[in-house]
Formats: C-alpha cells, structure tokens, sequence
C-alpha cells in the first residue's frame, strides 16, 4: 500500500508543478482534471483507466522481471 500513497500524491504535485502550459504540455493527470472541469466525465474516466492500467502494467512487469513476488 505505500506504494499506492505515494502515486496518489504525485497528482496533486503534478497538477502544481507540471501544470497544464496551453499548447505546450499536458500531463496525463491535468487532463484529467481539466476535463473533469469542463463537466466531460466520460473522457475523465477513460484516461483515468488508462493511467491506472498503464501504472500497473508497469508494476507487474517490473515485479516479473525483478522475479520478486510477494505473496
């Protein structure tokens, strides 16, 4: 579970750091933000399940290519 805590408070520092600079950058958690802003939930929650499928995509392959697998 740490490793949970510490992804969610990535979004707070991203939204603060990385920012959304208009036709420059976009981060994949401002976005997100932005359309849940404009009232366009839908598209929100789709790229909310890509981010959470991507960031356990990469954690699953990291454990199976570490081979450390807690059970």
């Amino acid at each position: 579970m740490e490793g949970f805590g510490r992804i969610v408070s990535e979004v707070g520092t991203i939204l603060i750091v990385g920012g959304n600079i208009d036709g420059v950058t976009c981060t994949m958690t401002a976005a997100i933000a932005l359309e849940t802003s404009k009232g366009n939930l839908g598209l929100a929650l789709a790229l909310g399940d890509v981010l959470i499928a991507t960031s356990m995509g990469i954690s699953t392959g990291v454990l199976w290519l570490t081979g450390r697998q807690d059970r």
